[in-house]
């Protein structure tokens, strides 16, 4: 049995789906959660807002006293835009029938941004996937919020929970869906000498 591997990063986030995601890949991480404010600026369009609030988690993060390690920092943000409309996290039933009312029948764009930061050293990208959903009743909503599963998640559904079941097509990452797009995570942290071939491999950088 083989030992263990180091970290390799932080991931400045608390969100259990990214971290999932990176050890689907064999990426092991220390855990950096940072809270920052998610309001959206007034004029703000969806993508420099996602684009602001990973440079800000990244950032702080790097900033945070309880990083004791000189290991890159890792931080994302996702979010849905439907007709124009940035769709974050519900905070009610009436907000998540108002939400998943307007994905219905539609196709939405999720959009998140990645941002690594080690020192002065910083990249960012922004990965973009169409998701069409079917035709919604309200009962079906109802039954989706009474699940719990919609409360902590960008335009009130998780693609892989139950809200699978109003998916007709993914065009683009499934895992940008989810929180983290992993093609593009690996390219990234390329840049700061983490080659997740190697660490799949159990070999070192």
């Amino acid at each position: 049995m083989s030992a263990p591997q180091p970290p390799r990063l932080y991931l400045a986030s608390a969100s259990p789906r990214r971290r999932e995601l990176l050890l689907q890949i064999g990426l092991p991480h220390l855990l950096l959660p940072q809270q920052v404010d998610e309001s959206v600026c007034a004029g703000e369009g969806a993508l420099p807002y996602v684009q602001r609030l990973a440079e800000q988690k990244a950032a702080a993060g790097w900033c945070d006293s309880g990083r004791l390690l000189d290991l890159p920092v890792l931080a994302a943000d996702t979010t849905v835009v439907c007709e124009g409309s940035v769709l974050g996290k519900p905070a009610s039933l009436a907000e998540a029938r108002e939400m998943l009312g307007l994905l219905s029948a539609r196709t939405h764009q999720v959009l998140t941004a990645i941002a690594v930061r080690q020192g002065e050293q910083v990249q960012q990208t922004v990965v973009s996937t169409e998701v069409s959903f079917r035709k919604l009743t309200l009962a079906e909503i109802d039954a989706y919020w009474d699940s719990g599963e919609p409360r902590d998640k960008a335009g009130a559904y998780g693609i892989q929970g139950k809200a699978a079941l109003f998916v007709q097509r993914v065009s683009g990452s499934y895992s940008n869906v989810v929180g983290l797009p992993l093609f593009e995570t690996a390219q990234m942290l390329e840049l700061f000498g983490i080659s997740c071939l190697s660490i799949l491999k159990g070999c070192s950088t």
